[in-house]
């Protein structure tokens, strides 16, 4: 017989049994489809030797009118701003105190127990002393007159930290170490930190708001929720607020040396929300909006968090939300669903969603400033960063699907659909995130999986928005930020247990290591039209590699051949060859009714694995007939 080439068709298909997608792709990881084939994906490497403490869920990035760059991140603990890749920590104070902290230590321990009256701190916080001197022993001023981050809370008047010297290394106490750092001792304690993790029923996201009528607030502290920060540029300041927390502004004339600062607490500002789930500055008109903020009652903020109810600013002018017939200040509150989950800027509008419905707020002057239009019931939003915007359009996912919006909602067609959200941890919903990859026109939904049993995001899925395809694959991405201000996509993840962030499409490796488990697996194959056996003598792959500029690297995959004669039967791996740039073909000898081919990066030659990529056309299979017994 002669050589029989299979063009396979290009994306991942979970939705059809093995043997109905023959000429498909059922399996995958770290791998792309583009101009009709299969590659694998770019590579990433730490932007910066830095760390950071903590997870961080949101990124933004802005270019100063001076032409300084800045990308703005918030963890579960603080909010950096990134300059140069040196981490500036604008983390705001809540409170100080005055020569009001002592401190007491305890022989052959490294803990440190600070007494402050009401001090307010929660696990996680952190904390700036000065002022104190040594306890007499091991534990000198230079040890205690440092940042601590807070480890345990003993009771509403004391709590304890770890001792450590200047270069971060843990210092035990001595049997000198009597004293109790003086009386003059001050303490900033910067705002509490959050949760890394969702906790079901505790807040925004956990079912119906509250136990009473629509409207009704909830005073739950941003410190007991999943810490997800937003923030926007108001003219060249930065605008950050904690999802539940307080709203802060980061003036970009006092410099990375100074820490952002209460919004409402700053001089002029009249009737500034207090608290919010997120803030957004409008385009065009300008406006400072404030989703999830608390109400006016008695011409004062309540305080506390309304789930439903939008208020906005002045144009050009964050400080004034006092509705005035002489100003565009304002205030709506949502009537279809019970908690706006997030928002988002688009082309000409602002798109709000609740838990159950898409809303569009675009400006349309006094006296009502915005209208607010009701676009779609049922698709609802999984979680404050599950969308956004692409040059075709906003891509979302709600809690049980993939959307599209581009003037209306369109769901995606999507051959992995059942297999996301079957694996979707759903009490960790709310860590989703979607991102764009333009380059490459894809859109990326991260998600926790239920399989992995992590509790955190682990897994993605990819549509090619051009190609109408899909992909899957397991990373580890807080949040990603498309190229923008940088060339590259940016990625927050871990690296050695520390946390960091990645320049993505980047080389072809992990961060200078060769990418492990990158395979493509196909379909089954019906080599002999169902009825008869057929023998494969041969796989002669086509393949192309490119390698890394400045690099020599020896690139290699295998291609494992697996077979079975009747649908329901368990595959068997018939052969795993080699192929590299010279191969010609793989040889095997398999009889069977059914064949599959997976194609992977060689994981016993580590050094042919670095510094490439492959990419796979059209693949022919040598074939003779065997009969039918």
């Amino acid at each position: 017989m002669p050589l029989t080439k299979f063009n396979f068709k290009p994306g991942i298909n979970k939705e059809e049994t093995d043997y109905s997608n023959e000429n498909g792709w059922v399996d995958g990881n770290l791998v792309r489809f583009r101009k009709g084939g299969v590659e694998k994906i770019g590579g990433w490497e730490k932007k910066s030797s830095n760390t950071f403490f903590d997870t961080a869920r949101a990124l933004h990035s802005w270019i100063s009118l001076g032409g300084q760059r800045y990308l703005g991140f918030g963890t579960t603990s603080k909010y950096y701003i990134d300059n140069g890749g040196n981490y500036n920590d604008i983390t705001p104070v809540r409170a100080t105190t005055t020569n009001g902290i002592t401190f007491s230590a305890t022989n052959g321990s490294s803990t440190i127990t600070a007494t402050d009256s009401s001090h307010g701190a929660v696990v996680g916080d952190f904390v700036t002393i000065s002022g104190a001197v040594s306890l007499g022993g091991l534990i000198t001023a230079s040890v205690l007159n440092q940042e601590y981050q807070i480890t345990g809370v003993s009771s509403s008047n004391t709590y304890t930290f770890t001792a450590k010297d200047t270069n971060g290394d843990t210092v035990t106490a001595n049997s000198s170490d009597s004293g109790n750092g003086c009386s003059g001792v001050d303490g900033a304690y910067q705002i509490n930190s959050g949760l890394d993790v969702y906790v079901q029923s505790a807040g925004w996201g956990s079912g119906a708001w509250g136990a009473s009528t629509f409207g009704s607030t909830n005073a739950l502290s941003a410190s007991g929720q999943l810490r997800l920060w937003t923030h926007d540029n108001f003219g060249e300041d930065l605008i950050i607020n904690p999802r539940g927390g307080s709203i802060y502004r980061w003036v970009e004339n006092d410099g990375l040396s100074t820490r952002a600062v209460s919004l409402s607490g700053t001089t002029g500002a009249n009737l500034v929300p207090t608290v919010g789930l997120q803030v957004i500055t409008s385009e065009t008109d300008r406006h400072l909006i404030v989703l999830g903020a608390d109400p006016i009652s008695s011409g004062a903020r309540t305080g506390a968090v309304d789930p439903m109810l939008i208020a906005f600013s002045d144009s050009e002018n964050a400080l004034e939300f006092e509705p005035l017939n002489t100003n565009a200040a304002g205030d709506v509150r949502l009537s279809s669903g019970s908690l706006i989950v997030g928002g988002l800027k688009s082309r000409q509008e602002v798109l709000v969603w609740t838990d159950t419905s898409l809303y569009s707020m675009t400006f349309i002057g006094p006296p009502l400033t915005f209208a607010v239009n009701l676009i779609n019931e049922g698709a609802g939003l999984i979680g404050p960063k599950a969308a956004a915007n692409a040059p075709t359009g906003v891509f979302f996912m709600s809690k049980n699907a993939f959307y599209f919006y581009n003037g209306s909602v369109q769901k995606l067609p999507c051959s992995v659909q059942d297999y996301v959200f079957s694996d979707l941890d759903v009490s960790q919903a709310y860590k989703c995130h979607v991102a764009t990859n333009t380059e490459f026109s894809e859109i990326w939904f991260f998600y926790p999986s239920l399989a992995d049993g992590t509790g955190e995001i682990s897994r993605y899925v990819i549509y090619n928005y051009e190609e109408n395809s899909w992909s899957i694959g397991s990373l580890v991405r807080h949040a990603w930020l498309d190229a923008g201000i940088e060339n590259k996509p940016i990625a927050s993840g871990t690296s050695s247990s520390a946390s960091c962030l990645f320049l993505h499409e980047t080389g072809f490796n992990d961060d200078d290591s060769a990418m492990d488990n990158v395979f493509i697996e196909s379909a089954d194959i019906d080599i002999a039209d169902g009825e008869n056996f057929a023998f494969v003598k041969k796989v002669i792959p086509d393949i192309k590699f490119d390698t890394q500029t400045g690099t020599t690297p020896s690139p290699a995959m295998n291609i494992v051949v697996k077979s079975r004669n009747f649908n329901g039967e368990s595959l068997t791996t018939d052969s795993t060859t080699q192929v590299t740039s010279t191969s010609t073909f793989s040889s095997l000898r398999t009889r069977s009714r059914q064949l599959v081919l997976r194609f992977e990066s060689d994981d016993d030659n580590t050094a042919s694995r670095k510094n490439y990529r492959w990419r796979l056309g059209a693949t022919r299979l040598d074939v003779q007939s065997s009969g039918r017994r």
